[in-house]
């Protein structure tokens, strides 16, 4: 097969971020979930503005006395680019990169990219320039050429980037084609092994939940295994499977998937529904939780949504991890476990419960 993404860049770009500030949106936790999307992706922020929008802009998303404000900013302290937490049109991209001279990445861009960058699998790199493909479908026209002024490394440019921009919209929609089929036949494979684990009466088990929250971790630690594990979002893109035992004999396949975020681009979930079919298959699923993290009843929430919006089973154990870490009590609800992967704390416990819950 040929080479699809080449993830050896490690390039730090300086960035500035603009956040739309929604009714009822929670600034600091956009701030800070954006700040660590920018970090995950080797961007440095210098600098986040921010606006309450009622009505947007239809060309640059955001009011020209705030255009105004970047601008002066960027003169006075020179950054590579500007990103918007929000989805753009790629009118919007050109119209902003325009008129500040920058590059210009919005929310969904930025976590296809981090995806490029943590793709390691054949299938992992397939999804990854499959979400990319459908992104440029829909901008081919604007962005046609945009991005060439920048040159074609780093951030937005990794994978397919701007050599995509210079195909043209057939050739574009037939590849979108032949990676979709490449997808349906992954999900045709996977739909076979479920069934013949069914047949031989073998549970699975995925771990599921925010990214970054320690699901890898936690793998290795039930598993034995040794997968890559790093404190960024997304670090862990690719599907593993391996056999876990939980006592008295017993024993099941446990799944490590992506993890999720807020406003989770369509354009990723439809590109990794194959992986996403993991999911939504399982006997059970651990719901990792990093307790540690200050917005971790968001984080639940959101997963829980993504969860509920897959059909997932209800069976779901939450694993409150990093528990080593809290410094106050919190309420502990009927489905939930505090754990440590670091201290091993209730790693015993977390056997035995996952054990009683496939047999319900």
């Amino acid at each position: 097969m040929k080479k699809i993404i080449d993830n050896d860049e490690n390039i730090t770009e300086k960035a500035v971020v603009f956040c739309p500030l929604e009714k009822n949106e929670d600034k600091n936790y956009q701030f800070a979930e954006i700040e660590r999307l920018c970090f995950s992706a080797g961007l440095d922020v210098v600098k986040i503005f921010s606006q309450n929008i009622d009505a947007f802009n239809r060309r640059t998303i955001m009011g020209k006395g705030k255009l105004d404000e970047i601008k002066a900013f960027l003169m006075e302290n020179p950054c590579d680019m500007l990103v918007v937490d929000y989805q753009l049109t790629g009118a919007q991209l050109r119209n902003l990169s325009e008129a500040l001279g920058v590059k210009v990445l919005d929310r969904i861009l930025l976590i296809i990219d981090i995806f490029a960058l943590n793709a390691k699998s054949s299938e992992g790199k397939i999804e990854v320039k499959l979400a990319q493909n459908r992104y440029l479908l829909t901008r081919l026209s604007s962005l046609q050429g945009s991005f060439g002024r920048f040159g074609g490394k780093g951030a937005g440019m990794r994978g397919p980037g701007e050599t995509k921009l210079e195909l043209d919209r057939r050739k574009l929609e037939k590849e979108i084609i032949t990676l979709s089929n490449e997808i349906e036949k992954i999900k045709a494979s996977r739909k076979q092994n479920r069934v013949l684990r069914e047949k031989n009466g073998i549970k699975s088990v995925v771990l599921g939940g925010y990214t970054n929250a320690g699901k890898s971790s936690i793998f290795n630690l039930l598993t034995k295994d040794n997968i890559y594990a790093d404190d960024k979002l997304f670090a862990t893109l690719d599907t593993t499977t391996r056999r876990m035992f939980v006592g008295d004999g017993d024993s099941c396949l446990l799944t490590d998937t992506v993890g999720f975020i807020s406003k989770l681009p369509h354009e990723l979930v439809e590109s990794f529904s194959a992986t996403l079919e993991e999911v939504k298959s399982a006997n059970l699923i651990l719901h990792v939780v990093d307790i540690s993290d200050e917005f971790y009843q968001k984080n639940i929430d959101i997963t829980n949504k993504i969860l509920d919006d897959l059909g997932a089973t209800k069976n779901r154990i939450v694993i409150l991890n990093k528990c080593d870490l809290l410094n106050k009590p919190i309420e502990i609800k009927e489905n939930q476990i505090l754990f440590s992967v670091k201290k091993k704390i209730n790693l015993e416990k977390l056997k035995e419960l996952i054990r009683k819950s496939l047999q319900n």
